[in-house]
């Protein structure tokens, strides 16, 4: 098996698109040039509107709307997976939330109403989706999450998120010992900073940005293409040894002292 063919018919549900610079829309791409077959979600009426031409371009086989703290929603979506498919090999969690009031001042003033909704959207909502996932899917199906740096380690301005992240991480072991016996694998990626709309609402970004230019490895930042070919290769069985890992796709920041 090649990487060119690596996902061939796969059936995949990647949730996270909200245009053509998310780190979701560069995973799917990829998938897309290795032939899988692709069902999308957006949240609200706004976010449909960019979603759906970018969804017709990788000749994308359903799109529904899914709200992740709404149950009846993500249930909704599953059978719509249930409908056109009848069974899954791969899902992309590529969500995260916290309120703006949240991101802009200091940890220690996060609100309780602000941490248990990052939490929620960002952290539980894989668990739940894992969950219904799994029940569609056979040995060789695989599970990919989106983390950061700040899931590790004290990033200014990321502040709840960072803690959610962290949360996500642990979740993803958890759920990778719960279905190994299954043979379903379940990975996460820890992206290096890209100018994606979420970003944006990070107190600071650029110069974070600026900074891992600096002293990455590499000597820049990556892109949602390579983001995209590492996660199709943990999406796809040529990864099929892999799980319960955060792989880095930041050009070496982490590793530099």
């Amino acid at each position: 098996m090649s990487f060119a063919d690596c996902m061939a018919g796969r059936r995949g549900l990647i949730l996270g698109v909200a245009n053509d610079r998310s780190i979701a829309w560069g995973i799917t791409q990829v998938l897309h040039q290795v032939g899988a077959r692709l069902g999308f979600s957006y949240q609200g009426d706004r976010l449909e509107k960019r979603v759906r031409p970018l969804v017709e371009q990788v000749d994308g086989e359903f799109l529904l709307p899914c709200d992740v703290g709404d149950d009846a929603q993500v249930e909704a979506l599953f059978k719509e997976v249930d409908n056109s498919w009848g069974g899954l090999d791969f899902l992309v969690h590529s969500i995260g939330f916290a309120e703006k009031a949240d991101l802009e001042g200091n940890y220690i003033d996060t609100s309780r109403e602000g941490w248990m909704k990052a939490h929620d959207i960002s952290s539980w909502s894989f668990t739940r989706l894992a969950r219904e996932a799994a029940s569609r899917m056979e040995q060789g199906s695989s599970m990919l999450t989106l983390s950061y740096l700040g899931a590790e380690r004290a990033v200014r301005g990321y502040n709840v998120m960072g803690v959610a992240k962290a949360s996500l991480e642990a979740s993803m072991r958890y759920l990778a010992a719960d279905l190994g016996e299954q043979g379903i694998r379940v990975n996460a990626i820890s992206a290096g900073p890209i100018q994606t709309l979420a970003a944006r609402g990070i107190r600071g970004f650029s110069r974070i940005f600026e900074e891992v230019e600096k002293k990455a490895a590499l000597g820049r930042g990556v892109t949602t293409e390579e983001v995209g070919n590492t996660a199709t290769f943990l999406l796809s069985p040529l990864a099929s040894g892999i799980t319960g890992e955060v792989i880095y796709v930041d050009g070496g920041f982490r590793m530099m002292g």
